[in-house]
């Protein structure tokens, strides 16, 4: 991603001393959270974020449930039994979010980026690859559908919103846990797409230790000089 200029150095109001808001990657961590909150809080702080608003990285995992994005078909839906599926407002189709997969949703300013959203969809594949990378396994993007993959293999899946040059939604990542939900619908669309996380490759995984060096990869990859860590979902003073 392009880095920022020198000569834009207004501070953030939220940020740390010492930090321009160009330069500054607020991340928020949550434990296991339901769906819905956590997508209106995004669109909340989407609507409500100002030019000198910091970008954002928030990094959880979800309660079982079933996303079906703007371009998802029900026949694809096959049978979630007693897994809700939410209409949301991402690009792509269905998938499933649970436990022991790694979300992150990238709360970007593109116009500040100077890049479009296929130049961040980019970079987010990238930021899995190399995640993976660093943990031995390797993974590459595919230029027919986005998400990352190992051999024929999803692992990573990928859809993002885009109004007024903001993006919010972004990443997930299987590491641990049970993918048999993906079973009850066609993975982004695709019958029969077989997916996998990472604990298949490396039995010891650790979740945290992959969402360290995945948070890592996103700061160099996007090219933020700091992270500054926040607690809860964001209070938005508005305009």
């Amino acid at each position: 991603m392009t880095s920022r200029s020198a000569d834009d150095s207004r501070s953030s109001p939220s940020g740390p001393a010492g930090f321009s808001w160009q330069d500054l990657l607020v991340v928020r961590r949550f434990e296991e959270m339901p769906y819905t909150p956590v997508w209106r809080a995004m669109q909340a702080f989407t609507k409500d974020r100002t030019d000198t608003t910091a970008d954002e990285l928030w990094l959880l995992q979800h309660q079982p449930v079933f996303t079906q994005g703007q371009a998802g078909k029900p026949e694809h839906v096959l049978f979630p039994g007693d897994i809700p599926v939410v209409q949301v407002d991402r690009g792509g189709q269905v998938t499933y979010h649970g436990p022991g997969q790694l979300v992150g949703y990238v709360l970007v300013d593109l116009a500040r980026q100077k890049n479009g959203a296929r130049a961040l969809v980019s970079a987010i594949e990238n930021v899995v690859v190399k995640t993976l990378a660093s943990f031995g396994v390797s993974a590459a993007a595919r230029a027919d559908a986005p998400g990352v993959y190992v051999g024929e293999k999803k692992i990573a899946s990928l859809g993002l919103r885009v109004t007024r040059g903001k993006s919010y939604h972004g990443l997930s990542l299987n590491i641990i846990g049970d993918l048999s939900p993906f079973q009850r619908i066609n993975p982004c669309g695709y019958q029969g797409l077989e997916m996998v996380k990472l604990e298949d490759f490396v039995p010891d995984i650790d979740f945290n230790s992959v969402s360290n060096e995945l948070l890592k990869q996103f700061v160099g990859i996007m090219g933020y000089s700091s992270s500054h860590g926040e607690s809860g979902l964001p209070v938005i003073t508005g305009k």
